[in-house]
């Protein structure tokens, strides 16, 4: 097993083995959903996103991709793919970085800090710099279509499983 593997392998358990919910896509440890919660005093506080990663061959010299599938709204994570700006995993990506980083650290930041002037969402971007208030109300809103939006995947998956 090469260096890459072998990190992939020990980051993939480390996530697993901290508080998140981890699914398999395929049969590969290269493709993986996480569910993130929205950090605490903040307006994304209560919800729960399903978090799409895909780790290239090359990983941890490469950085993973990260995208919502859910919907969030935020300046900085697009309305219709769920796409990241994140300047640490798009730009300064370093092997000293894992998984366990990009959801304790480096996404919090992002909900916790977002920027405006950079925006893949430029709604939420205007909205947040003209009506701070406006937009947490809308945060919180999304945030509870997130919640609700998992939990009826959940039920129905439950519900499928329990019929064959």
């Amino acid at each position: 097993m090469s260096s890459p593997s072998k990190r992939r392998e020990m980051d993939l358990m480390k996530l697993m083995m901290s508080d998140y919910t981890v699914e398999m896509i395929n049969d590969g440890m290269q493709e993986f959903y996480v569910h993130f919660h929205g950090p605490k005093e903040s307006p994304y506080e209560g919800g729960v996103w399903k978090v799409r990663v895909e780790l290239p061959d090359a990983y941890p010299y490469k950085s993973p991709s990260i995208g919502f599938v859910n919907k969030i709204y935020h300046p900085n994570v697009d309305d219709m793919s769920g796409s990241v700006c994140l300047d640490v995993i798009n730009q300064t990506w370093s092997p000293m970085f894992d998984l366990v980083n990009v959801f304790e650290v480096f996404l919090p930041q992002l909900l916790l800090y977002p920027n405006p002037s950079d925006p893949l969402n430029g709604e939420a971007a205007a909205l947040m710099m003209r009506d701070r208030a406006t937009y947490d109300q809308r945060v919180k809103a999304a945030s509870y279509d997130a919640i609700k939006s998992l939990n009826r995947k959940s039920t129905l998956r439950s519900l499928l499983s329990q019929n064959t």
